[in-house]
C-alpha cells in the first residue's frame, strides 16, 4: 500500500521471497515514512527474528527486551525472539526493509542457532559480516521496492548454508506449536518427541531461543494481536480471548501487559490500523496472508 498526503510520505510493500528461499524467510516488509509526529512504537515478541535493513535513517531503541542493553541507534539489526517489547523511537521519519525470519532457519542463514540471539539485538554485521554493510548498500542504492526484494532474494540465496542440523523432534515441536498456535502442552510435545520434558525444553531453547511454553505463549500472543488489530470493528476481548486460546479475558490481559507493556485496548489505541501509525518491527496491522505462515 502507498499513500501520501502534501508533504508526507507513507509507503507500505509486503512480499514474499523467492521460492527456494521460503523454507527460511515468511515475507518481506518494506516501508518508507515522512511527515509523522514524533512517536515511540514497542516492537512486539513474535515467532519471527528481527532482522532489519534500514535505508535512509537508523533505527532507534531506547529499550531492549533486554533491559541490561544499552539504548543504540542501529542501520543493521538482527535480534532473537524475545517474550517483553523493545521500545523504538523516530523523530517523524523512518525508512527499511523488515525481513521475518523462521528461527530455524538461523543455523542455515546466520551460521549459529537461534538460542545465541535470545532476547538481544545486534547490529547485523556482527553476525552476518561483510554482507550486512553490503546488503545495507546495494538496499540504499535499489531504485524500487521490486529492486530491493530481488537483492535480498539474490544475497540471501548466495548466503545459505547449512551450519549443523535442526534436530527433527525440535522441528517437529516447532510446527506442532506454529499449527496449534500455542495450543499443545509441553508434555504432549515431549511424549511425541519421545524425549523428556527437560531435554525438549533444553534442546528446544538451544535451537529457538525460548522454552516450548515460553513459545507458545509468544505463538498464541501473535496470533491475537494480530487478530486484534486485523479485524475491523476489533473483535470483543472476551471472544478474542476464546478463539486464541486463553482461559478468559482476564488471561489475555494479564498476557497483553507482560508480552507487550500494554493493555489490548491500550495497545489497539496507540497502534492500531490507522494512518500514520509505525510500519516496521511487527507494527500496525502487520502480517502476511495465512498462507506466508507455514
Amino acid at each position: 500500500m502507498t499513500t501520501q498526503a502534501i508533504g508526507a510520505v507513507d509507503e507500505a510493500v509486503r512480499a514474499r521471497p523467492a521460492a527456494a528461499l521460503r523454507p527460511y524467510v515468511a515475507w518481506y516488509s518494506g516501508y518508507r515514512q515522512r511527515g509523522l509526529a514524533p512517536a515511540v512504537h514497542r516492537g512486539l515478541p513474535s515467532p519471527y527474528l528481527t532482522f532489519i535493513l534500514t535505508l535512509d535513517e537508523p533505527l532507534v531503541i531506547s529499550d531492549h527486551p533486554d533491559p541490561a542493553q544499552p539504548p543504540g541507534s542501529y542501520p543493521t539489526l538482527l535480534g532473537g525472539l524475545h517474550t517483553s517489547p523493545a521500545l523504538i523511537t523516530h523523530e517523524g521519519a523512518q525508512s527499511g526493509v523488515q525481513i521475518a525470519v523462521h528461527p530455524l532457519a538461523a543455523r542455515t542463514l546466520f551460521g549459529l542457532p537461534a538460542g545465541e540471539l535470545a532476547g538481544i539485538d545486534l547490529p547485523a554485521e556482527q553476525v552476518l559480516g561483510r554482507l550486512g554493510p553490503l546488503l545495507h548498500e546495494r538496499l540504499r542504492a535499489a531504485a524500487d521496492w521490486a529492486e530491493r526484494f530481488a537483492v535480498l532474494d539474490a544475497a540471501l540465496l548466495r548466503a545459505a548454508r547449512p551450519a549443523g542440523p535442526v534436530p527433527p523432534e525440535v522441528d517437529w515441536a516447532w510446527q506442532a506449536l506454529r499449527r496449534s498456535a500455542g495450543g499443545l502442552p509441553v508434555a504432549e510435545l515431549a511424549r511425541e518427541t519421545g524425549w523428556s520434558a527437560r531435554y525438549l525444553q533444553e534442546r528446544f531453547r538451544r535451537e529457538t531461543g525460548l522454552t516450548p511454553k515460553a513459545a507458545a505463549r509468544v505463538i498464541r500472543f501473535d496470533r491475537a494481536r494480530r487478530l486484534l488489530a486485523g479485524t475491523s470493528p476489533a473483535p470483543r476481548l472476551a471472544e478474542l480471548a476464546v478463539r486464541c486460546g486463553y482461559f478468559d479475558q482476564a488471561h489475555l490481559a494479564r498476557e497483553f501487559r507482560a508480552l507487550a507493556g500494554a493493555a489490548p485496548s491500550a495497545w489497539l489505541a496507540a497502534e492500531g490500523p490507522e494512518e500514520d501509525k509505525f510500519r516496521n518491527v511487527q507494527g500496525g496491522t502487520g502480517g502476511a496472508a495465512a498462507e506466508w505462515e507455514a
